[in-house]
């Protein structure tokens, strides 16, 4: 697929790998529909790539509501469409130690601490793909690209047991949409980021954020332009799915 020809839909548009996402597309000419509940996220991005080559169309989303999901979707290939590649970026974290030790005493995380980060990075996921991909197949999209953004923590990270565990689910999860939907021309792919030089990490410690680097081996922090390089390259190559690309300076090996 040639990405100045593709309709995109971007979760988690606002900010971070999603604000990238967006603009290295519309940069090269796409048709981007970007969604995010964050409203003023998405009309800074929207001044901010008004000259860009490609079109760009915003949406308020909160992609763990099934309602809204289905009827921003529905509009999307109503008004844009048909869409042809959906980039899951969508995610948040909310990191705590399963037991945790208070003067003596012990509390184990909140189910609502589990729950508020499964539902926003698996569970949007889930209902994002299966809408986007729904109407895929009934339009007879073909090819179709799912990206979906994991984590080098989905393998295990003290900490991050809610975040690992959907991380994980999501490379699963594209795992499976790829056989599925092979036989409909659609891919699947996930990408794996390390640590991303983003706003998030912007606002650590300086000292704590030198000690992660040091455990990367190129020794420097990724950009979100080189995760943006990776959803290019699975649009792009269309022999590529089912696979998840581990962008992390090394972190993985």
């Amino acid at each position: 697929m040639r990405i100045t020809d593709c309709r995109a839909i971007v979760t988690g548009a606002a900010s971070g790998l999603g604000r990238e996402f967006c603009a290295g597309l519309t940069g090269a000419g796409a048709t981007v529909v970007a969604v995010d509940k964050d409203e003023r996220g998405l009309a800074r991005l929207a001044a901010d790539l008004g000259e860009a080559p490609g079109d760009l169309h915003t949406y308020r989303l909160d992609v763990t509501r099934e309602d809204e999901v289905t009827a921003v979707v529905a509009k999307a290939f109503g008004e844009w469409g048909p869409i042809d590649v959906l980039v899951n970026s969508a995610g948040i974290y909310r990191d705590g130690l399963l037991v945790n030790s208070y003067g003596g005493r012990y509390a184990g995380m909140p189910l609502a601490q589990w729950r508020t980060v499964v539902d926003a990075d698996l569970t949007g996921t889930f209902l994002m793909s299966r809408e986007v991909c729904l109407r895929m197949v009934e339009q007879r999209v073909r090819p179709g690209v799912i990206i979906n953004i994991s984590s080098i923590s989905r393998a295990g990270n003290a900490g991050q047991g809610n975040y690992a565990a959907a991380k994980a689910g999501v490379v699963a999860f594209t795992r499976t949409m790829a056989l599925e939907l092979a036989p409909y021309g659609i891919r699947a792919a996930a990408i794996a980021p390390g640590f991303i030089d983003t706003p998030i990490l912007a606002a650590m410690d300086p000292a704590k954020l030198g000690e992660w680097v040091d455990t990367v081996p190129l020794r420097r922090l990724g950009t979100p332009q080189e995760i943006f390089a990776g959803v290019r390259f699975i649009i792009e190559c269309d022999y590529f799915t089912g696979r998840c690309l581990e962008i992390d300076g090394g972190l993985a090996i």
